[in-house]
């Protein structure tokens, strides 16, 4: 096929019309490249891009749209780092006003990969100022390029039927006449162009072997892993079985690595994602381990209805007796710890938010008030007891309301920590599998998780029966506790007496003003028993309130071990390990581990091209080792 009609199928291919029809405007240009490639053993390995000179508006045969897809394809290639620009200009026009050295500059501002080339001197007047201001110009006296310039003389109209040879003689003759002579020959005509850019490519390969080599080598590694994550070939069930057996095992064994904390792997290096502040999703066990410590502290600091302080209760000595005087505690005395610590160690944040921040704080009662609050629970709980007795289930009753926020706060604890398992998992099997066995595999792990949830919900409803059944304790912890709430109080009374019945007498056979304690023990026993508070139903809430504090405290200790051991571990987290395992996966039938490892056509196309690719560029590294080592001549 001869070259006009070559071109203008290529033309019409690409949408470039030469005359507009009614349903779209004519188009001049268009992004498609046309590649012409020239084969020979003389032929140099270089590709030289011709881009449209630039239009600086629209014309009948341009539109707005021709005019800036030009300046984007003459700025996508210019931008380039390794790309070498030969910068045309024409000298029939000023050089100031031709848009392609603005271009050059905007992306080579120091001029290091950018040769002027200057055609058309011809047209030039002899002696005139342009051609001097051009002569300057190629001498790199006003813009300058680290490549310099390059003057060319084009065919004349005369010339148009000139062969590569005449034309080449006019151009020497035009250059040993005119004042470009001037300058060095190496600056002139086309065959010393042909020679000053190989010598500039030859420089410029030089100078971007290091950078290509490291983009080869990111490119090769980058190719090697996406083959080896898409594994071994999956056409028939041997293979497809082998395959998936593999992926199982690697699966359990990383799994298992982070329920044992045994973070050696490579794995669990990587952060991707945001887990916690210092400590990965990937690094499981740490992460349950931190969210059962917030679960601890906000069941110990924030799981009660009712923060009653622990010291600074009732006076055992009678209010209404006139002649006993005794302070009240200051509220700071009675006031216990504060419950606004934090539930994390410092600088550690769980990626969901800590179980503490959504949980209010328990609104403070006062030991006078929940002396009322007792009472009012003894009082619609009487029985047939006698004065200074109460019915044993009121205890029950003051515990299930003081407990009433443990399964809102466990419930959710568990709800968290299936979340992370369930991120841990799927982060694992993504970056593990190709996308098309994730997308197969992760129903079924999604399925184990669903089964495990169920599991532990089931596991904590049974809990919260325990709790809600009245309270049994074989703990003495629980009988310390009552015994040491009232010996405290007891001693405090007992040391006010004291305090009240000292006085301070002078030393016998002493000359000073030395003085010492003296102590009417009698008095004080009597005060302190005249002080005793008569009233039954005040000695019963005492007993109550103390019953309740001391039992809320021991089985509050059971419930946080039960709920991390019988639900989150027992139920959630032991045992991920083998939801993928090789023993799993051995007894799959071959159908289904057909269905869930097959490779797809557009897989194996792709294995082509991925293998295809990497022959090449390790062909490609080879080669530019070897270049990076020849020596220069």
């Amino acid at each position: 096929m001869s070259s006009p009609p070559l071109m203008a199928k290529a033309t019409n291919l690409m949408g470039i019309d030469v005359v507009a029809d009614a349903s779209r405007p004519r188009r001049a240009f268009a992004k498609d490249t046309l590649s012409i490639t020239i084969e020979g053993p003389r032929r140099p390995q270089l590709t030289v891009v011709d881009l449209p000179g630039i239009v600086q508006s629209e014309t009948k045969d341009t539109s707005h749209d021709d005019v800036a897809l030009v300046s984007d394809i003459t700025e996508h290639y210019i931008s380039q780092s390794r790309t070498i620009c030969l910068a045309v200009i024409s000298a029939t026009h000023d050089y100031a006003n031709q848009e392609i050295l603005s271009k050059v500059r905007k992306f080579d501002k120091r001029g290091e990969r950018t040769l002027g080339i200057i055609t058309k001197p011809d047209r030039l007047p002899p002696g005139s100022g342009s051609e001097e201001a051009f002569i300057s110009l190629a001498n790199n006296q006003d813009i300058h390029f680290k490549l310099g310039w390059h003057v060319l003389k084009n065919r004349s109209f005369e010339e148009t039927s000139f062969s590569f040879y005449e034309r080449n003689a006019s151009e020497t003759a035009f250059f040993r006449k005119s004042h470009f002579k001037q300058l060095a020959p190496e600056m002139l005509g086309i065959s010393n162009l042909v020679n000053r850019i190989s010598q500039l490519l030859f420089a410029h390969v030089l100078q971007v072997l290091p950078s290509l080599q490291n983009e080869t080598n990111a490119a090769l590694e980058t190719t090697l892993s996406e083959l080896k994550q898409m594994g071994q070939p999956r056409v028939s069930v041997g293979e497809c079985r082998t395959y998936l057996t593999q992926l199982g095992q690697e699966f359990s064994e990383i799994c298992k690595a982070a329920l044992c904390g045994n973070y050696e792997g490579k794995y669990f290096l990587g952060t991707s994602g945001p887990a916690i502040k210092s400590v990965s999703v990937r690094r499981l066990r740490a992460v349950i381990q931190l969210m059962n410590q917030d679960f601890s502290n906000t069941l110990r600091l924030k799981g009660h209805k009712f923060h009653i302080p622990r010291s600074g209760g009732e006076k055992l000595i009678r209010n209404w007796y006139p002649d006993v005087d005794l302070e009240h505690p200051k509220a700071e005395e009675t006031a216990d710890e504060d419950i606004d610590v934090k539930s994390s160690p410092d600088g550690i944040k769980l990626f969901l938010e800590n179980l503490s921040q959504g949980v209010t704080r328990p609104p403070k009662m006062a030991h006078k008030t929940a002396m009322a609050w007792v009472r009012d629970h003894i009082i619609k709980s009487r029985g047939r007891e006698l004065p200074g007795n109460f019915n044993p289930l009121v205890i029950g009753e003051l515990f299930w309301e003081q407990s009433s926020r443990w399964h809102h706060i466990a419930q959710t604890h568990m709800e968290e920590v299936e979340d992370v398992c369930s991120r841990f998992l799927c982060e694992l099997l993504k970056e593990k599998s190709p996308t098309d066995i994730y997308t197969r595999l992760l129903p079924r792990v999604q399925d184990e998780l669903a089964s495990r949830s169920k599991n532990a919900q089931a596991e904590l409803c049974k809990l919260m029966e325990d709790i809600h059944s009245y309270p049994i304790n074989y703990n003495h912890y629980y009988t310390d506790t009552i015994m040491k709430r009232g010996n405290d109080r007891a001693k405090k009374e007992l040391k006010e007496c004291l305090e009240k019945c000292t006085t301070q007498k002078a030393m016998p056979g002493c000359q000073s003003n030395h003085t010492f304690d003296s102590v009417n023990v009698d008095a004080a026993l009597e005060l302190y028993f005249r002080g005793v508070d008569p009233d039954m139903d005040r000695h019963s809430c005492e007993a109550v309130l103390d019953c309740l504090l001391a039992i809320y405290k021991v089985i509050q200790k059971v419930f946080m071990a039960n709920v991390t051991t019988q639900v989150i571990e027992r139920h959630i987290v032991r045992g991920l390990d083998q939801i993928l395992s090789a023993v799993v996966i051995a007894g799959l039938p071959d159908d289904e581990v057909q269905n869930l490892s097959s490779e797809p056509p557009s897989g194996r196309k792709l294995r082509e091209f991925l293998t295809d690719r990497a022959e090449k560029l390790e062909m490609g590294r080879k080669v530019l080792r070897q270049v990076m080592r020849a020596p220069v001549v």
